[in-house]
């Protein structure tokens, strides 16, 4: 593919994936799909289900893709968007009641909840894996159960500290801390020049996971051990909500009830200065012409290393399951096979501007990992992520906990006053007990 990568950050990744997805590239995907592994059944056509996008060159790519599927093959696809914290619900409906869209673009270890309602995919991921360098590890563990492929990896949505450049250096730092003794120091420092940081303590399925799992990791928690019994009350645990109380005590007031869009609106209108996002809060700034400003003093690291001594981060992943009530199978893999073809799958990755962090091995070298210094924290999401479910298997009892939210509710119960630490703990372990019986 011939793309101009600065152009395309730019103006944003709307246009490239246009110029990606013209007509000679119609003409190459037809071509790819004479030598495609799966048929669809006569008369297919199918819906899939999948989380709004918040990169339009995402959504612009996939589309473009989609529409080539259908002019290759005849097989329509609609697609059906709800807000990240809906598609968990209705997917399961779905799953459950045997109706409704037949593919769904899902969070974390989500499929793991309804896996006997889900089509096996072991012959698509097999295939799609030896052509393309395989699957992260991280990855393959929320498409894979027990051997078998219950879901298709899609990504990672890399997770980041996104802050003001001149907030910090007017805060008395010049280079973002590394440690979190460090962070805390510039969080309070932040504070006291009226420009605070914030982070959800709220049920947001991906940024107050992502913020609670690092919480506890950093300081050598976790939920369960390597068998899968509960071990979240531990001295590690106490010292991980201590240490939230203190950075909740620098925050802009009101984070114990954030959702997933409510750091973007803060850190976009300037009532903070740093947050941890997705890449697309660079290019949310970077696309309004009142915000561009801001957009240019945004820079990005890696969240700091705790007690624990390396870095561990709790990334959203996203797969694609099939539910078996779908009346087209074929068509299905056929369509998420076509989703992995070299061309499709780049460009994809290129509209969505280091968002989506590929789940096979062989899309790494993807250039838009080094057309922008902001992409670099996020360019190893997929391979540095480590499972929600840690330190035990993924399964239905972590999948359990990561919807019921318990480590987020733990630590703002603590840092709110609503429970001692203790307290907090006691409730997190009960909890979390009731799904890994």
């Amino acid at each position: 593919m011939s793309i101009d990568r600065r152009k395309l950050l730019q103006g944003g990744a709307v246009l490239a994936a246009g110029a990606v997805l013209s007509t000679p590239f119609v003409r190459r995907a037809q071509a790819q799909g004479a030598a495609m592994t799966f048929t669809p059944e006569q008369g297919a056509s199918l819906r899939l289900l999948r989380w709004v996008p918040f990169v339009k060159g995402e959504e612009d790519a996939w589309n473009a893709n989609t529409k080539a599927f259908t002019d290759a093959t005849g097989v329509e696809v609609r697609i059906d968007q709800e807000s990240w914290e809906d598609v968990r619900p209705k997917a399961a409906v779905a799953a459950n009641v045997g109706s409704g869209p037949d593919m769904v673009m899902s969070w974390f270890d989500d499929p793991f909840q309804y896996p006997d309602k889900l089509v096996d995919v072991t012959d698509l991921c097999t295939m799609l894996g030896e052509k393309n360098g395989g699957w992260y590890d991280g990855l393959r563990g929320y498409g894979e159960q027990d051997g078998r492929f219950i879901s298709t990896p899609l990504c990672a949505i890399g997770n980041a500290i996104c802050y003001r450049d001149s907030h910090m250096k007017a805060a008395g730092f010049e280079e973002f801390p590394t440690d979190t003794d460090g962070f805390l120091k510039l969080c309070a420092a932040l504070k006291e020049k009226g420009t605070p940081a914030g982070f959800p303590f709220g049920k947001a399925v991906g940024d107050g996971n992502n913020f609670a799992h690092w919480l506890l990791w950093s300081h050598g928690g976790q939920t369960v051990n390597e068998a899968g019994e509960v071990a979240i009350n531990t001295p590690e645990t106490a010292a991980a909500i201590e240490y939230a109380k203190q950075l909740y005590a620098t925050f802009i007031p009101g984070t114990e009830s954030w959702l997933d869009i409510n750091n973007n609106r803060a850190f976009l209108s300037g009532d903070i200065s740093l947050t941890a996002n997705g890449v697309s809060l660079y290019y949310a700034a970077l696309k309004d012409e009142a915000t561009k400003a801001l957009a240019e003093d945004i820079r990005t690291s890696n969240l700091p290393i705790g007690p624990v001594g390396k870095s561990v981060e709790l990334h959203q992943t996203s797969t694609i399951s099939i539910f078996q009530h779908c009346k087209f199978p074929n068509a299905a893999k056929a369509y998420l096979e076509w989703m992995y073809q070299p061309d499709q799958m780049n460009a994809w990755l290129t509209g969505a501007s280091a968002y989506c962090c590929q789940a096979l091995k062989g899309f790494a070298d993807n250039p838009v990992w080094t057309s922008n210094p902001v992409h670099a924290p996020y360019a190893k999401a997929s391979e540095s992520l480590r499972p929600n479910g840690y330190a035990g298997p993924l399964g239905p009892a972590s999948a359990g906990v990561m919807a019921d939210y318990v480590l987020v509710d733990m630590f703002a119960e603590a840092v709110t006053g609503q429970r001692s630490t203790e307290d907090a703990i006691r409730n997190a372990e009960r909890r979390i007990a009731r799904y890994y019986r």
